[in-house]
C-alpha cells in the first residue's frame, strides 16, 4: 500500500460516491416526498446512458447528446408518471414494488430490442479525455474529476433549491404533511409530477456521466439501485443532506475496502487466507456500515424533520 495509491483510490471512492448521490438524490425525492417505492429508478439511469449514446451518434457532440438525453429522459419519465406511476401512489408498498419491478423487466428487454444486447460505449469529450498531474507521481483521469465536480455542483444546487426556495419549502412540507399542503391550495399532484421529473433527470444525468467510463448495457441500473436504497436508508429517508453524506461514505468504504482489505488482513493473518477472506469481507462492508448506523440511529444519520 502506497500513499499515492491511497489518494487515487480515495478519489475513486469520491467519484463513486458522487455517482451514487446523483442516483439516490432522485430516489430520495421520490421516496421521501411521495412515499413511493420506485424500483424502476435504476432503469432511468440506464436509459440516460442509452439515450446519450444514441444522440451522440446523431450529433457527434457530447454536450448536445447530454442535453438531448436529459430532455428525452424527462419526457419519458413524465410519460411513465402519467400513464403508470400516478395510479400507484395510493396503493400499498407491495403493489408499488411489484408494478415497478415489472417496468424494470419491460425496459431491460426494451433496450435490447432497440439497441441490442451487446455493450455500447459513449466517447468522452476529447478535451477531457486525458489525465492531469495532481502532485508529483500522481496523475488522475480528468473525466473522473469532472464527475466529482459535477456531483458537488448538483448537490449545492439541490441544497439551495430544497432549503432556500418556495418550491423546496412545498416539497419539504409535502413530504410530511401532504394533506395540509393540498388543503392550502397547492396542487400536490403537480408538485409530485415535478419532483418525479426532476428525479428522473438526475438519474439520467448520472447515466450519461458514467457512460464514457463503463459499458452501456441492459441491466446496468439494477446493481446501483440497491446501493441507492442503502444510501437513503443510511442517510435518512427524505433527507438530501443525509443522502449526500451517506453516498460519499458508501463510495469511500466500498472502494477503499475492495482495494486495501487484503493488505489490512495480512497484518493479522497469513497471506493465503487473507486473499481468500478479504474480498468477501470487502463486499459486505457497506451492509455492515448500514447495520451499524441503523443500530445506533434507526431513522438514519440525518432523518428529515417529521420522520425521526
Amino acid at each position: 500500500m502506497s500513499f499515492t495509491l491511497f489518494i487515487v483510490q480515495t478519489l475513486n471512492g469520491l467519484q463513486f460516491g458522487v455517482l451514487l448521490f446523483l442516483i439516490a438524490a432522485g430516489l430520495t425525492l421520490v421516496f421521501g416526498v411521495m412515499d413511493f417505492i420506485n424500483l424502476a429508478h435504476g432503469v432511468q439511469y440506464m436509459l440516460g446512458a442509452y439515450l446519450a449514446v444514441m444522440f451522440y451518434a446523431l450529433t457527434g457532440s457530447f454536450v448536445l447528446a447530454l442535453i438531448l438525453a436529459l430532455g428525452a429522459a424527462l419526457a419519458f419519465g413524465l410519460l411513465l408518471e402519467f400513464t403508470v406511476f400516478r395510479h400507484l401512489y395510493d396503493r400499498d408498498h407491495l403493489e408499488q414494488v411489484i408494478a415497478t419491478f415489472g417496468i424494470i423487466i419491460f425496459l431491460n428487454q426494451g433496450v435490447k430490442v432497440v439497441w441490442g444486447a451487446a455493450p455500447l460505449n459513449l466517447p468522452m469529450p476529447e478535451a477531457l479525455a486525458g489525465t492531469v498531474q495532481l502532485m508529483p507521481g500522481l496523475v488522475y483521469p480528468v473525466w473522473r474529476l469532472v464527475i466529482i465536480a459535477s456531483g458537488l455542483i448538483v448537490g449545492l444546487v439541490l441544497y439551495i433549491l430544497v432549503s432556500r426556495t418556495r418550491v423546496g419549502m412545498l416539497v419539504r412540507a409535502g413530504a410530511t404533511h401532504a394533506r395540509i399542503v393540498s388543503a392550502l391550495g397547492v396542487d400536490i399532484r403537480r408538485l409530485f409530477m415535478i419532483v418525479f421529473g426532476f428525479g428522473t433527470m438526475l438519474a439520467a444525468f448520472a447515466g450519461v456521466m458514467i457512460a464514457p467510463i463503463l459499458s452501456v448495457e441492459p441491466g446496468m441500473g439494477d446493481s446501483v439501485l440497491i446501493l441507492a436504497f442503502v444510501v437513503i436508508v443510511i442517510g435518512g429517508i427524505g433527507s438530501m443532506r443525509g443522502a449526500f453524506i451517506a453516498a460519499l461514505l458508501i463510495g469511500l468504504v466500498d472502494t477503499l475496502g475492495r482495494s486495501f482489505m487484503i493488505d489490512i488482513l495480512r497484518l493479522f493473518m497469513a497471506p493465503s487466507p487473507a486473499r481468500t477472506v478479504g474480498p468477501a469481507i470487502a463486499s459486505m462492508l457497506i451492509y455492515v456500515l448500514m447495520a451499524l448506523v441503523l443500530y445506533f440511529r434507526p431513522a438514519g444519520l440525518f432523518p428529515a424533520k417529521g420522520r425521526s
